[in-house]
Order: structure tokens, then sequence, then C-alpha cells
């Protein structure tokens, strides 16, 4: 069998999702529609689940969607899903014929068991399914907790599935471990960047325009972009802000995104003063991010050493390295992995609010050496981590399936 499936016939792939129409425009989908776009150039892809809204951002392409009506995240919902899903699936996979099917542990799996019956009639004449893994559920700090949907999810994978794909070596050992699954059977994809999106001379000019739009033209301004969660260490980064500004009052956090933690953040803010020196905006369009990163002169990745960021790819650090960005970020394993001993990341070895003030004022010290550092981060990205790379690891994994099940 060939490498690569750019140089086969082109390959059906199904991938089937349960993700809700309301998180379809968030960033949380922006893994999942890379690759799909990416996979699409050199094969079929046919994307199912409860997607309406996510043609918007498939813009274009050549992705067929297929959408069952399911609008809420609930429990009630994902059982509606898969009860639909039970005796869809198998038809559809009937008249497509598809050659692989990937699906992942978010609320799929109880509806593909009339379709692993149908593999099992097919035998060697039907299509492959993998399971792919972005995140293992999150634990305490000190150990990783496996909820029971995604612990059955895996451990049936493991007997029943062609195959299994994992975000990064270092996930992929903790998988392997947990459930005594044959490491040489499981293929690895990362997330990346988007290096003609997140591309800082396309966005050069856009920087002091966006500054004196915001009201921060004379300020050195620490971005965070993403999710506002209690376990991103972002209420510890609002906390050093109050340490920060006692000696800079010209330095400003840039806090750009939403989430459930957002009236907290507010209060504090409120509580502590810091309305000078902490601003608070709402999510943006993903192609509008790379604006607020070229107006930022860092940006902060302050996730904790917990289990379900050690063996993460963190996208926000991958898109502020493409633009070239220096960035603040926390000594993990996740971090490490990408960064190195690079210029380009300036690490801390907690989220105590005082080693965070303590990195932002070193950065601010050295503000005439950021645009040199950074430079390095981009070189991390069009080497490495780009969606291009990640199809083909994708691609070259499904082309070396064989016919045994993961083991």
């Amino acid at each position: 069998m060939n490498t690569m499936m750019g140089n086969m016939k082109r390959e059906k792939i199904v991938w089937l999702s349960f993700l809700p129409a309301i998180h379809v425009r968030g960033l949380t989908t922006t893994a999942r529609v890379e690759m799909l776009r990416h996979l699409a150039r050199r094969n079929d892809v046919f994307l199912v689940g409860p997607h309406p809204t996510i043609k918007d951002r498939l813009g274009n392409s050549d992705i067929h969607v297929t959408t069952i009506p399911i609008k809420n995240p609930t429990m009630i919902s994902r059982l509606v899903f898969n009860f639909i899903l039970f005796f869809f699936f198998p038809f559809y996979s009937i008249i497509l014929r598809p050659d692989f099917i990937i699906t992942t542990p978010d609320g799929t799996i109880f509806g593909l068991f009339s379709t692993l019956l149908l593999k099992t009639f097919l035998g060697d004449r039907g299509f492959k399914v993998v399971l792919d893994i972005r995140t293992t559920p999150i634990g305490t700090r000190t150990r990783v907790h496996f909820p029971f949907q995604f612990h059955f999810t895996v451990s049936m994978a493991s007997k029943m599935f062609d195959g299994m794909t994992i975000i990064t070596s270092m996930m992929k050992k903790e998988i392997c471990q947990k459930f005594g699954i044959d490491p040489n059977s499981v293929g690895i994809w990362p997330v990346g960047a988007l290096p003609t999106l997140f591309d800082p001379e396309r966005w050069a000019s856009e920087g002091n325009i966006l500054r004196e739009k915001l009201g921060v033209l004379n300020k050195f301004i620490v971005l965070y972009h993403g999710v506002f969660s209690s376990n991103r260490g972002l209420i510890e980064t609002a906390n050093a802000f109050q340490l920060v500004k006692h000696k800079h009052q010209d330095i400003v956090l840039f806090l750009l995104g939403r989430g459930p933690i957002v009236p907290y953040l507010k209060k504090l803010v409120q509580e502590k003063e810091l309305q000078n020196n902490v601003i608070i905006h709402d999510a943006v369009d993903y192609l509008d991010v790379p604006k607020y990163i070229t107006m930022c002169d860092v940006e902060i990745v302050p996730l904790p050493n917990i289990s379900f960021w050690r063996h993460q790819c963190p996208l926000k650090l991958l898109e502020c390295l493409a633009m070239k960005k220096v960035a603040i970020i926390t000594d993990i394993p996740a971090h490490r992995e990408i960064v190195g001993d690079k210029k380009c990341g300036v690490y801390i070895s907690s989220i105590d609010p005082s080693e965070i003030a303590n990195a932002v004022t070193y950065v601010y010290e050295n503000r005439s050496k950021l645009e040199e550092w950074g430079a390095t981060g981009r070189e991390i990205i069009t080497s490495k981590y780009n969606w291009e790379n990640a199809a083909k690891d994708l691609e070259n994994y499904l082309s070396s399936l064989q016919r045994t099940r993961i083991k």
C-alpha cells in the first residue's frame, strides 16, 4: 500500500461528530474545520452531525454536509441524536460506501452500534472506523479522571474499531497506558495554524488602526485570546496585573473571547480597580483574530499544569507564533514540545500572580528585542505545525491501517 493517500485514488472519508449548532461558529471547531478542508483537497469528504451553520465556516469547500437536526447539547438531545443515528447511519453507509469513518468521543458512539454490525457483516469489503481523540476529560490538578462516556468510548474503540488517532505523542502515551492499547496501532495528527491567515505581513497595517479604535494606542498590550474558563489561568493573570500596574501603568491585559467566568472577571476588575489595566473584549470572528494578535506586543498562554493541558497542542499558542509574537507560557510539556528553548517563549514555572507579573515586567523591559525573538516562532509553524502537514499525517495513518483492529 502506498504511504500517502495523495498518491492513491480519492478516498471517501466520513467525519461523524456531535457538535450542536450553537458551537459551530466558535473557535472550538477550528481544528475540525481546517482538517476537513485540507482532506477535501485530495479526498471526498463528508461531514455528518447537527451542523447546519457550519457551512458558513466551510465556505466554498467541496465538503458534503449532512445535517441531523439537533439544536442544544443536552443529555436528551444526545439520546435523540444517537437514536436517529442508529437507524440512519447504516443506510447512509450502504449508499455512500465510504472507505473510512472517523468519529469522536463526543456523543456518537451509541448510534454507531448498528453501523459496526454492518461493518462486521461486510468484512474485508467494508470500511475502516477510526476514533479521533483531541482532548482527555478535565481532571484534578494531580491526576486524570475519565468520565464514563469517554472511558466507555475508548474501551469500545480499542476492541471494535480499526484505528485511533490522537493529538500529541504525549497524549498517545497516556491513553495507551491507561487503556492497554498497542502504541504502534495509534496515529498522531497535531493541530496547526494557518500560515496564510496568520501572516504578520498581511496584517501589518492593521495593528495601529485597531489600537487607535480601541483607545490603547500608546499601551504595551499583553493579549489572551480564547475561551474564558476557570482552569486556564485567567483569574491568576488578572490578579497579576494588580502587581504590574504599580510598576508600569502603560501595560494592559487584553482578554479576547468569552466563557463562563466573564462575570467573575468583570467583578474582579472592578473590585481591584483594574479598569485601566485589564480590558475584557467579546469574541470576534475567527478571520479577525489575526488583527488582534498584530495589535498586541506579546501574548500570554497561562495554562496550568493539570492533566487536561499537560499533553495538549494549544492552537492559540501556534497562532501567536505564526504571527511572530513572543508568548508568555507555563512550563508544561505541551508548551515545551512546541517551543523548546526558542526565544519566542518566555516560561513561567507556575500561574502564581507574582510570577506572571515578573514575566510581564521582563518582556516589557526587553520590548526592543521582541521582534527579533518572535521571528523564531514563525519558523516553528511553517516547518511543522501547519494544517497541510497535519492532513498528510492523518492521510498516511489511514493508508497504513491494516485489516486487524487496534490492540
